[in-house]
């Protein structure tokens, strides 16, 4: 862990004062042996950060739950248990909400409602929304605030109350698996199997800079993916590498993919 690699794996302004800031919240948190907590972080994010502490002894990455997309950093001492992540004290709550059925709320109403009532987006983790039904993950910190000061998204009322995280439970994902082969696992192959487009309209849109690997742009269309990588295409969506099988007699690969819905 070297704060002088921020420079190395910044690719802008705004990475460097976000890694910095990040940086410096755990070196306190090691320095004064006690734990700490950052904001939410997004998959991007994240990924920079693996770069910059490595394998840094006690920190954890931590989202609510075990598939969390939005997460934060904790670094917890030698003296704590990462069980203490989940206690009722722990740095994230869950904010349990019902509303009327018959109003049809999405993820991006209530995101938006929040962002409406002057909550930073950092300070918000995963969303799940159901029928009459929503789950936000939110930092400890501004639980309080919520509870009392937000009630609800547009004109649909929102009742609040605390759920353990112990008793989330988070709608399965949805995927349609894709099994298919591929000439090499380069990221226009990929892209063009999993979404079902051709392979010069991937390249398109990896050249426009709209595809990610594992949260990170990546604008080359001959970069390798391994398996277990989640891939984005701003207008397309979001597929995984699942499995690589090896080769078929053809000497083509055999792989499957996950295409979320």
């Amino acid at each position: 862990m070297d704060r002088s690699n921020i420079e190395k794996i910044a690719q802008d302004p705004e990475d460097r004062f976000l890694l910095a800031k990040l940086y410096d919240k755990i070196q306190t948190g090691i320095r004064r042996n006690i734990p700490v907590d950052t904001c939410f972080l997004s998959p991007r994010e994240l990924e920079l950060c693996r770069y910059l502490f490595g394998e840094t002894e006690g920190l954890h990455s931590f989202g609510g739950w075990e598939g969390a997309e939005r997460r934060k950093l904790c670094y917890l001492p030698d003296y704590l248990d990462p069980s203490c992540l989940w206690e009722e004290d722990g740095p994230i709550v869950c904010l349990h909400g019902t509303f009327f059925e018959g109003d049809d709320l999405s993820h991006r109403d209530i995101l938006g409602s929040l962002m409406g009532a002057g909550i930073r987006r950092d300070t918000v983790g995963d969303i799940f929304v159901g029928k009459g039904t929503c789950d936000i993950l939110v930092s400890a910190t501004i639980a309080p605030y919520l509870l009392e000061g937000y009630t609800g998204a547009g004109r649909t009322k929102i009742h609040f109350s605390i759920l353990p995280l112990s008793r989330l439970e988070p709608p399965q994902a949805q995927v349609k698996e894709i099994r298919d082969t591929v000439a090499s696992l380069r990221l226009d192959s990929i892209i063009s199997s999993g979404f079902r487009v051709s392979r010069g309209i991937a390249t398109q849109h990896i050249a426009a800079g709209r595809a990610a690997i594992d949260g990170l742009p990546c604008q080359k269309a001959d970069k390798p993916v391994d398996q277990g990588a989640k891939i984005s295409v701003r207008g397309l969506g979001k597929i995984l590498l699942y499995s690589v099988n090896g080769q078929t007699k053809k000497g083509r690969i055999s792989v499957v993919i996950h295409r979320y819905v």
